[in-house]
């Protein structure tokens, strides 16, 4: 079911305002996203941090030169599990006009074998308790629920 005119690429800071509309693009989104034009200056820099860290990578789906999806993929070094190196997936997210399309399923993949080819031992992801749809995509992918999330806000 993929959608076979999907690539993924490095995000460019051009890119930058569709991630941000689809981070923005649901219910926990609106809140926390400022979808603006211009785009608030944050974003940007937020970016350049990332793109300076060789630890986060910043990917984006481009279909027929638009930004369908995007997903930062983080590379955790660590004691734990005899040092082994973890892969965290964050800000998985497909244009709502896109989805089930396969795009999130090749997101996904890609981080996973990027991940391994990084040497990570595992990769991990944080979903929202309300994304029920995001939950039962990433089970239907081979993630299972594991932990406990919890957050403190400042």
């Amino acid at each position: 079911m993929n959608d076979k005119s999907v690539s993924i690429r490095p995000a460019r800071r051009e890119d930058v305002p569709a991630m941000i509309a689809m981070l923005a693009d649901d219910h926990l989104g609106r809140a926390r996203e400022r979808v603006e034009d211009p785009l608030p200056a944050v974003y940007y820099e937020a970016f350049a941090r990332v793109e300076r860290d060789p630890n986060l990578t910043l990917v984006v789906a481009e279909s027929e030169g638009r930004v369908v999806g995007c997903l930062q993929l983080a590379v955790l070094p660590g004691i734990s599990s005899q040092g082994g190196i973890r892969g965290l997936l964050e800000d998985v997210r497909v244009a709502s006009d896109c989805r089930s399309r396969g795009i999130g399923e090749q997101l996904v993949q890609w981080a996973v074998t990027e991940a391994k080819a990084r040497g990570c031992i595992l990769v991990e992801l944080l979903t929202h308790a309300s994304r029920t749809d995001a939950q039962r995509f990433y089970k239907r992918l081979g993630f299972a629920s594991s932990h406990v999330g919890m957050t403190v806000r400042f």
